[in-house]
């Protein structure tokens, strides 16, 4: 038996209707959050790099070439690692909202 409130508020769908829609939306979160967790695994492995690799691993190769008159390797330690994780916010601030919109999870026109 169905409850009233539920019919009202259009939450009532036959057993077979709501068995697909709850399979599809799963489906659909599922890819979201694979999406998501994608994303943030290329950008920790960019951030690793940066300021691991190029900071402390490779520093002393760096220290060959110059960058505005300071050694590579000593400017990514100091300035270059903190210029890639912000650039990396901005990244993924944006993809998100791409992806946000893709699986039709965005917040802006719920309001």
């Amino acid at each position: 038996m169905t409850n009233r409130l539920d019919q009202h508020r259009g939450n009532y769908l036959p057993p077979s209707q709501h068995h697909y829609q709850s399979t599809a939306s799963e489906k659909k979160l599922a890819t979201y959050w694979q999406s998501n967790l994608s994303l943030l695994a290329k950008l920790i492995a960019v951030w690793f790099v940066v300021s691991f690799g190029c900071g402390i691993v490779l520093a002393d190769w760096l220290d060959q070439f110059s960058f505005f008159g300071f050694k590579l390797g000593f400017w990514f330690a100091q300035q270059g690692a903190i210029y890639a994780f912000v650039a990396i916010i901005f990244i993924y601030s944006w993809r998100m909202k791409v992806l946000e919109r893709r699986f039709g999870v965005d917040q802006e026109g719920s309001s």
